[in-house]
């Protein structure tokens, strides 16, 4: 059985892209850390779709949780291999660096950059045997940019661009390609807070993206189509930055 694992996966561009896999007709592994009653939307939205999945609740930024949760799914099930993997999972905790404290930096290193690596590291090596498998890692604007108020957050995201360029060169001989998605302002609850009017004059086409126009990028990545494409970072952002 051929089966994504979707990080982050109960809300805005998560949800967006576990749907989307589910059209293509992979099992969906929709992860979650905390808020149950939205990834199970996301599982009915999926089997809407004429797919099916299940929801895996772990904290991508504890590394004893992956390899328990994870870890052990991985063992216990041989006859479903994961051969999509999307690191979208991501906090942000913005302030700027001279008011930031410790915890925020960490809280957003913890989960975007560790918890890239964590998560990565256990699905890794079945990708490897089986000589094919799809690594799409949900990056930003800000990690290629940067941005003021997110030191923390762009260091994060950034860090995540290098480490795919790094592993797309580690295992491309192996068939699994590994790519990235940097989306700019995407209408979803992460960007609820901001002034969506204003920041969308910025942009050339002159309004915020949708989930699933990430959503359609990710698919394309996940595809065979995309065989010969490993390293590169993919900009969404309506032509704000590229």
């Amino acid at each position: 059985m051929k089966c994504a694992l979707i990080t982050g996966g109960s809300r805005g561009i998560g949800r967006a892209i576990c749907v989307k896999l589910a059209e293509q007709g992979y099992y969906v592994i929709i992860n979650y850390k905390g808020n149950e009653a939205a990834a199970i939307e996301t599982l009915e939205a999926v089997r809407a779709k004429g797919s099916d999945g299940e929801v895996m609740k772990f904290d991508v930024g504890n590394e004893a949780e992956v390899q328990a949760v994870l870890g052990t799914w991985v063992e216990q099930n041989k006859e479903k291999q994961v051969e999509v993997l999307v690191n979208n999972a991501g906090i942000r905790e913005d302030n700027l660096m001279f008011w930031m404290n410790t915890a925020q930096w960490t809280n957003v290193v913890n989960t975007s950059l560790n918890g890239w690596f964590y998560v990565t590291k256990q699905i890794l090596n079945n990708m490897l045997m089986k000589r094919y498998g799809r690594i799409i890692n949900i990056v930003s604007l800000s990690g290629i940019k940067g941005m003021p108020g997110q030191t923390n957050y762009s260091a994060a995201k950034a860090g995540i661009i290098g480490a795919t360029k790094a592993l797309a060169q580690e295992v491309a001989k192996r068939g699994v390609t590994v790519n990235a998605i940097a989306p700019g302002f995407i209408s979803t609850d992460m960007t609820a807070e901001l002034n969506e009017k204003e920041l969308a004059a910025m942009v050339p086409m002159n309004r915020f993206g949708k989930p699933e126009e990430v959503a359609e990028a990710v698919a394309f990545f996940a595809s065979k189509g995309s065989s010969y494409i490993t390293g590169e970072v993919l900009s969404i952002n309506g032509g704000l930055y590229t």
